[in-house]
């Protein structure tokens, strides 16, 4: 994975009153750390940030901070979030270095088309979303592909059906499931009765009129 160069405002001034007239100026605060570097609060570009954070290593993406003073290769962890609009408010960039293994969390894919369920009318219903990983940095792959090509009704495709990239390991359980094929609901008597009922009675409001409709129409006679 090839790192992406994005510019980092060092010196930026701190304490809350700050952090409020960054974001107005369309800047995110941040701070860069790891491997024995002292903190050093930055302020990035929240376009250009969003852009990053939008390819498809997403957050696992490798980052060239360029600060002026020197340029720290760097993967963004820890970003805090609006609590209702979800936008990026603060990230911190961890160092990290080509010739050593991190962890990160990959999104799972699921591939294939599982035939079998369709054919018996059941659900493929996807347990994991993410796997987490062990790999160099610029190892680290966009996305992990489960095959549901062969999934049937009961069965489940595992962490050990994955086949991971060289380079890539997991720690998770092989056993865990990523997708299972559920059979059909089946739908109970009380059920399809509750169900006749509520549109038995849908259809008996929408037939009779509403009380200010039948006092005109006897108005009217």
């Amino acid at each position: 994975m090839a790192e992406v160069v994005l510019a980092a405002e060092v010196g930026r001034p701190l304490g809350s009153r700050a952090v409020r007239r960054l974001r107005r100026e369309g800047k995110i605060p941040g701070v860069i750390y790891g491997h024995g570097t002292e903190s050093v609060p930055i302020a990035v570009v929240a376009r250009e940030l969003r852009a990053v954070l939008n390819t498809e290593a997403g957050a696992n993406q490798l980052l060239s901070l360029e600060t002026g003073a020197g340029t720290y290769l760097t993967i963004a962890r820890e970003m805090q979030r609006h609590p209702i609009a979800q936008t990026v408010t603060h990230v911190d960039f961890v160092i990290v270095r080509r010739d050593e293994v991190i962890s990160a969390d990959v999104p799972i894919t699921l591939v294939g088309e599982a035939l079998e369920v369709h054919h018996g009318d059941g659900l493929v219903e996807q347990q994991m979303f993410t796997l987490p990983i062990r790999a160099l940095p610029g190892a680290i792959p966009t996305v992990i592909e489960a095959d549901i090509s062969e999934l049937t009704i009961g069965g489940q495709v595992r962490v050990s059906d994955i086949s991971l990239p060289e380079g890539v390991t997991t720690e998770t359980d092989p056993e865990t499931a990523i997708a299972i094929g559920q059979p059909p609901r089946v739908v109970t008597l009380e059920e399809e009765a509750a169900e006749v009922e509520g549109e038995e009675g849908a259809a008996a409001e929408t037939a009779e009129p509403s009380g200010e409709a039948a006092e005109a129409t006897g108005e009217e006679g």
